[in-house]
């Protein structure tokens, strides 16, 4: 075990040339960043978790509620004993030939079997209350953090000259402030990590999950490597875009579609010039070019870099989802559906009760299922089977 430990961090991989870890002890006249401080990481977003479901019970419902959104969820599927069996224990999505067994079993049109699944699947959707307690909690941390950056980074002399970053690399004391900064943007990316898998599912969880993963790597190396000047930069520009895609979907889930439009664009346009533009021209650059100038090569740099371009692939694929839905916005003068939607959702008429094929069947339909709901943002989806 020492001999893995001791090869994992080794200082030549980590570190510049001639310095050691010893040289980044924390003494009592300077403290550095200590791999050990990360831990205090987990507890804390134990606490930052435990924070949201206090924040969504006691001060979002009750802003929801207030804001006259939707409590209830989907429309429930009539019970039916074997199509619950087919979907519990066999497929949520039956292919033709269930489909036209299943009819003759029941004496149903496929048609009307079909819609049953649809709206079963939708029973394990969320409410629109719910989504909306989650982003009022994403909104409240991310106008938090982002404006706890700005004021810290309003007084280092790194914002507005990136090369400062490097000054004295990488015997930079850890300020307070920045350690603070740090943990709890650590803290808040471990507890999205676990949460993700209890949250309102979407299309792009698997991307998602790879951005968490991402993130949290990069807040881990860049402090244990001390580059937290430059990570401070990062994970401000970062959260600037974030509080407007919050606030945007909310607007959507108390039907201010106006405001929710309006939120949307600036969302989008926000979004591709701190992701599109000051990402690459400022951070990368500063990354890949001054740090190389002031320190030379060592190969911790190259992996640092690798992640932060992981990241910016990241960026161009959200973008070209967000340009495409902002098209579409303003071509047809309202965000149409949500391309991350979680939701199923049909443009045809939705039936409370199956048609039977018999010759004496009732039928009887209440209009749509009430499952066409979109969560405000990256609307390049219209109205489908499954949405």
């Amino acid at each position: 075990m020492a001999g893995i430990l001791a090869w994992f961090w080794n200082e030549r991989f980590w570190l510049p040339h001639n310095v050691t870890w010893a040289d980044l002890q924390s003494t009592e006249e300077a403290a550095f960043p200590q791999a050990e401080d990360l831990y205090l990481a987990f507890p804390l977003a134990f606490c930052i978790f435990m924070i949201r479901l206090l924040f969504e019970r006691f001060i979002a419902k009750p802003c929801a509620l207030g804001l006259k959104v939707q409590a209830n969820g989907p429309q429930k599927a009539q019970p039916n004993a074997i199509l619950e069996k087919v979907f519990t224990a066999i497929t949520k999505h039956p292919d033709e030939k269930r489909l036209e067994g299943l009819s003759k079993q029941l004496d149903w049109d496929v048609r009307s079997i079909q819609r049953w699944f649809r709206q079963r699947r939708n029973q394990e959707k969320p409410s629109t209350l719910r989504k909306f307690c989650e982003s009022m909690w994403r909104f409240t941390f991310y106008l938090y953090i982002f404006t706890y950056g700005v004021r810290f980074l309003k007084k280092t002399p790194w914002l507005w000259n990136t090369r400062q970053c490097w000054s004295g690399y990488p015997y930079q004391p850890l300020m307070p402030d920045l350690h603070y900064y740090y943990i709890v943007e650590l803290s808040f990316y471990w507890s999205l990590m676990f949460s993700q898998f209890i949250d309102v599912k979407r299309k792009d969880f698997g991307i998602m999950f790879t951005h968490h993963i991402v993130t949290v790597t990069l807040i881990t190396f860049s402090y244990v490597t001390n580059l937290t000047r430059v990570g401070t930069l990062i994970l401000c520009l970062h959260d600037a875009a974030d509080i407007v895609l919050e606030a945007a979907k909310m607007a959507n889930y108390c039907k201010c579609q106006k405001l929710s439009d309006l939120l949307f664009l600036t969302f989008a346009v926000v979004f591709i010039v701190s992701r599109l533009g000051i990402y690459p021209l400022w951070i990368l650059n500063t990354t890949l070019f001054e740090l190389y100038e002031a320190l030379g090569n060592f190969p911790a740099l190259w992996v640092f870099n690798v992640l932060l371009m992981v990241l910016q692939i990241l960026h161009c694929f959200w973008s070209y989802l967000i340009i495409k839905a902002a098209y579409k916005a303003i071509s047809k003068g309202k965000v149409a559906k949500d391309a991350r939607s979680d939701v199923e959702s049909s443009s045809d008429e939705e039936e409370t009760v199956p048609r039977s094929k018999g010759p004496h069947s009732t039928v009887a339909t209440n209009g749509t299922s009430g499952a066409n709901g979109t969560n405000g943002y990256l609307t390049g989806a219209t109205s489908s089977e499954e949405h």
